[in-house]
């Protein structure tokens, strides 16, 4: 005869905390950004996200060591060596796609999937204010790769005496900076997730995101040899935001057909693409089925 015994039965309330829908959409965020990153994962979903922030850290690194080897003078001289905050995007594009292609399709694909979105929306969390969080933990994951380098750079930089001249200028550039950072990374992050709210297939969402960016920069290019108007290079996803990033910092990049564009026509431009993304997603996830 077993010796097992029920010491106790019955409904035991929750005593903790309730944190509401702020808590829970909080919750979602850090849950999301630990999720893309590998982060209490297996050492092998760690791999790609680690090879795509390690690509876009490596000439940041390079840059402030080759400042600290060589002497001022031959930095001044030699003035092509170390690239401005805004042409150092053109360094890191790889990085930005592949991450661009792997964390939206992480973070909605796979909710979708395992039926997770479903236990989520039984929580304090709506269809909205969980899209709001996936699209914020997004932002965050690819300024990672967008943000974080110019800054490793400047702080590089500033170790060694080639920064900024005092606090204002610093202050200032710190500004353009992040956003400049912000604006890499909100338009990639808009078609990610538009993209990854059609399928719930990871490997699809990704393959598509890769297209869709490498197709607009092909499009863009072949109407620049046909095309009375400059206005086709809108259509090119991946260097739009880039583009406005030299604009931030009072730049213009070395495209010759961009130079004509008006810095009011390119944010409206921007504006447009992320808004319809956006919008796009919304209208997927209104529409969507749900077993809760």
């Amino acid at each position: 005869m077993s010796d097992a015994r029920i010491l106790d039965r019955g409904y035991r309330a929750y005593t903790g905390p309730r944190l509401g829908v702020r808590g829970a959409v909080r919750s979602l965020i850090v849950h999301s950004i630990q999720r893309a990153l590998g982060l209490k994962r297996p050492v092998w979903q760690k791999i790609l996200p680690a090879i795509a922030i390690f690509i876009a850290y490596v000439p940041a690194i390079v840059f402030v060591g080759l400042s600290v080897l060589l002497p001022d003078t031959l930095l001044r001289e030699a003035s092509g060596v170390l690239p401005t905050y805004a042409q150092y995007y053109g360094f890191i594009s790889a990085a930005i796609v592949v991450f661009t292609a792997f964390v939206a399709p992480e973070l909605l694909c796979t909710d979708r999937r395992t039926g997770m979105l479903g236990l989520y929306l039984a929580s304090p969390l709506t269809r909205d204010t969980y899209l709001a969080a996936k699209a914020v933990a997004t932002v965050a994951l690819l300024a990672l790769v967008t943000l974080g380098p110019p800054l490793l750079m400047l702080l590089g930089l500033t170790i060694v005496g080639s920064g900024p001249d005092g606090p204002i200028a610093l202050l200032g550039l710190l500004a353009k900076m992040v956003l400049g950072g912000l604006a890499v990374a909100v338009l990639p992050a808009s078609l990610s997730l538009a993209v990854s709210s059609i399928t719930s297939r990871r490997a699809a969402a990704s393959a598509a995101i890769i297209m869709i960016l490498l197709a607009s920069r092909a499009v863009s290019e072949a109407l620049g040899t046909t095309a009375s108007t400059p206005l086709y290079f809108c259509l090119d996803l991946l260097q739009l935001p880039i583009e406005l990033v030299f604009r931030i910092y009072g730049e213009f990049s070395e495209i010759d057909s961009a130079r004509t564009i008006t810095t009011g026509t390119l944010v409206a431009a921007y504006l447009v693409w992320t808004f319809g993304f956006g919008l796009l997603t919304w209208l997927r996830y209104r529409r969507l089925t749900v077993t809760r």
